[in-house]
């Protein structure tokens, strides 16, 4: 367990677009779920660019661990990112999709597979490491890639929503998932998702994002409070 990791700091972290400028200040906490909530097009996706380093600032900082890693590519940062579309090779059987998070040529120790049987049983995997993709439903190709993030062993797991394809029923199983992970290897986890019942059942912080600016952040309690932020409510209708 990392007892001593702490979060992500963005410190007016400005990205432009023609038209538009996003500037993110933020302090993410560490060992906690935070959801991120938005309209589309606020910028959702790019603070998580900019943590993950496929997009970089045009100013300011972003820390992770009181490290600057402004400078830093995606595989030098101490993050791992799954997709909405979970970002599979078809090719590929799941033990070699998983193993991608542990060598991206598959050259594999036993330690290196040992670790992805560990993550495949871990995640409800376990026999099917020979399955292509294709062979596999929705909520089964979202776990392998939750298994390949496991693997990696980053402190930081940035979440663009991934379950957003997925029935009622399966992303709550999904999302309970996640928080044991996260419990389990006192992670960092960003998810970005447009549910509001998402939010309250696995997130303890909210960062709600408008505009290309963080409009609000805080306990997720105090989001849906009567007295909560007032873009935030407008949001969902409230």
């Amino acid at each position: 367990m990392r007892t001593n990791a702490r979060g992500v700091v963005l410190e007016n972290a400005t990205f432009a677009y023609p038209g538009m400028t996003l500037a993110f200040e933020a302090r993410i906490a560490a060992g906690a779920v935070t959801a991120v909530m938005g309209p589309s097009g606020s910028g959702k996706s790019t603070l998580l660019d900019l943590v993950a380093g496929f997009r970089r600032p045009d100013s300011g900082r972003i820390l992770i661990a009181g490290r600057d890693v402004t400078g830093l590519p995606p595989d030098r940062r101490p993050v791992s990112m799954i997709f909405q579309e979970n970002n599979l090779f078809a090719h590929l059987d799941v033990a070699a999709n998983v193993g991608l998070g542990r060598s991206p040529g598959l050259r594999l120790s036993s330690d290196d597979r040992a670790a992805i049987d560990a993550a495949l049983a871990r995640t409800g995997l376990a026999g099917k490491g020979g399955r292509l993709p294709r062979e596999l439903s929705g909520g089964e190709r979202q776990r392998v890639a939750l298994a390949r993030a496991l693997v990696r062993d980053r402190p930081v797991l940035l979440m663009d929503e991934p379950f957003a394809s997925l029935g009622p029923a399966l992303r709550e199983e999904m999302l309970d998932l996640v928080c044991e992970l996260q419990a389990e290897q006192n992670l960092c986890v960003l998810l970005v998702t447009h549910h509001p019942e998402d939010a309250r059942r696995a997130a303890s912080h909210m960062l709600f994002v408008e505009s290309g600016r963080i409009a609000a952040a805080g306990a997720t309690d105090d989001f849906f409070r009567a007295d909560g932020p007032v873009a935030f409510r407008r949001y969902i209708g409230l």
